[in-house]
């Protein structure tokens, strides 16, 4: 099906993020501030946890160990100058009693090294024990708050226990907790500062959204001064166009009457005139004249003079579209439809611009349907029909206000003038949707869809 018409350049499609990492970057200001904001503070718990846990705590961790090691020595040689097991056992003791060391000879263990998987100072422990006293056998620091020992001996396996905090600072996550409870602190108190000024930039962006969807939010600029001075023009911006929409149609109210005067006058002096082929010519010319005035002005004016939209169910307006304009003799019958709910419109702007598809549709084919999809996100209207279709390189042309693709189909054979899909496309805007031209799969003609979101 040929086209009559269509609105300028469509609206721009956002892109989704392209690259390893920007695809896992969020899209809103809001989360995007809240990583710049999270980001510093787990880089600064790592560098704080590797800095104090394995360089501060294993340093005094080590510097402990190797004190107790050297008591650890001083007792291995006492037991290993023993003469027999039982002076062996009884030097042990008498030497670990005062320093608050438990000692047993012979030991059954450990054997073998044994730790948490949790335990961080647990292996400087180790470590420095088996390199500061030969013939350690094994250290086990699974008991709670105390450290076992085996170390050989000639008279037997020695079993030293002691404290773990002999060896190890007390309490040596301490600071890391602080640390992360205080991030979490000032991280919730940044997240409300936060909050406060993304909040202004987050009203702007739904009046502006509001405003290009035809609906007048009420709006007073805050927050921060560069925030301030972006809402202070966009309210300058929407006042300008308002005005210039106002005296748009101001003057195309004027031009209308203009032109409808010298348009009667000639209608009136035809009518006194013989009729005969030339004055037949001259009324057709008249009346085509008097069509393109009318169609101009309904596109010029748009949704100037409309109300605000009202909170209605578009699948039964659609109904209703169809059915008048069978009723009217025009061959059209309803598609598919699917969903419900409701959403706000203009009531007489979608009749105007389905209307016009319906025309555009009956015009170049011999049926057309009407359908419409109602989702979550968006309303879907479809009209198609059987007609020739558009060549897909073509439809950006057709799509242009006063546009007739085909040269042969002039006034004279009632093909309009250029300004349907284009009336079509300006309620879809001011509704903040768009209009697609594509191919019919069921009827083989040209599919337009109206879109607007919910």
């Amino acid at each position: 099906m040929s086209s009559d018409t269509q609105p300028g350049p469509q609206p721009q499609t956002h892109l989704p993020p392209t690259g390893p990492i920007r695809r896992f970057v969020p899209r809103s200001l809001y989360a995007r501030a809240a990583l710049i904001l999270v980001v510093p503070i787990v880089a600064l718990q790592l560098v704080v946890s590797v800095t104090v846990t394995q360089r501060l705590y294993e340093d005094v961790t080590r510097q402990m160990t190797r004190s107790l090691a050297a008591g650890l020595d001083a007792l291995v040689e006492a037991v290993e100058a023993a003469p027999d097991a039982e002076a062996a056992r009884q030097t042990a003791a008498a030497l670990a009693a005062p320093a608050g060391v438990t000692t047993s000879l012979p030991a059954e263990g450990p054997l073998v090294d044994n730790l948490a998987l949790s335990d961080l100072s647990g292996r400087t422990v180790i470590g420095t024990l088996r390199d500061e006293v030969p013939g350690v056998r094994g250290v086990d620091l699974t008991a709670s708050r105390a450290v076992q020992v085996a170390i050989e001996t000639r008279h037997g396996l020695l079993g030293v226990e002691f404290d773990r905090r002999r060896v190890a600072a007390s309490n040596p996550h301490q600071l890391l907790v602080l640390t992360a409870f205080t991030s979490l602190l000032m991280t919730g108190v940044a997240f409300l500062f936060l909050r406060n000024q993304l909040r202004p930039i987050r009203r702007l962006a739904l009046a502006a959204e509001a405003f290009g969807r035809g609906r007048m939010v009420p709006y007073r600029p805050s927050g921060a001064v560069e925030v301030r001075s972006a809402g202070s023009a966009f309210l300058d911006m929407r006042a300008r166009i308002e005005r210039q929409i106002e005296q748009r149609t101001l003057m195309l109210s004027g031009v209308s009457h203009d032109l409808r005067t010298p348009l009667t006058r000639l209608k009136l002096s035809l009518a006194m005139m013989p009729e005969d082929e030339d004055t037949k010519a001259m009324s057709r010319d008249i009346e085509e004249m008097q069509a393109l005035i009318d169609a101009f002005l309904a596109f010029a004016r748009g949704d100037a003079l409309e109300s605000e939209p009202e909170l209605q169910d578009p699948l039964e307006l659609l109904r209703d579209i169809a059915g008048r304009a069978a009723r009217a003799g025009q061959p059209v019958s309803e598609g598919l439809f699917e969903g419900a709910g409701q959403m706000p419109l203009r009531t007489s702007a979608i009749s105007r611009a389905v209307e016009n598809l319906i025309g555009n549709a009956v015009r170049y084919g011999r049926r057309a349907e009407v359908g419409g999809l109602l989702t979550d996100r968006a309303l879907v209207i479809s009209v198609e029909d059987d007609g020739p279709g558009i060549p897909r390189d073509r439809r950006e042309e057709a799509m242009r206000p006063f546009s007739r693709l085909d040269p042969a189909r002039n006034q004279d054979s009632g093909s309009g003038v250029g300004l349907g899909l284009a009336i079509a496309a300006d309620v879809a805007r001011s509704h903040g949707g768009t209009l697609r031209l594509g191919e019919s799969a069921r009827l083989g003609g040209l599919k337009a869809e109206l879109v607007l979101p919910r």
